[in-house]
């Protein structure tokens, strides 16, 4: 007769595979139109000049230019400028 008596103890040891979520490209590194900045679960950082906002609220270049981020009234930006 086959039992698994420690069943129970397997059932619930699986994790969540990982997003991969975070700043792609760092202030000062050139971008390319269409490379992402960042991803990211909500609005932590906003679109400034040059860059844009995806369904999933990921930053993405829209120009070619620098990096830059910067923070205005308590909201964190960021911008891509030419440069």
């Amino acid at each position: 007769m086959a039992h698994t008596k420690a069943q129970g103890a397997v059932k619930g040891n699986r994790d969540s595979i990982a997003k991969r979520l975070g700043v792609k490209l760092y202030a000062g590194e050139k971008a390319i139109s269409g490379n992402i900045i960042i991803r990211q679960k909500g609005s932590k950082f906003f679109a400034g000049r040059g860059v844009d906002t995806g369904n999933d609220y990921t930053l993405f270049a829209t120009t070619d230019g620098v990096v830059r981020f910067r923070t205005l009234r308590g909201k964190k930006y960021v911008e891509v400028l030419n440069g």
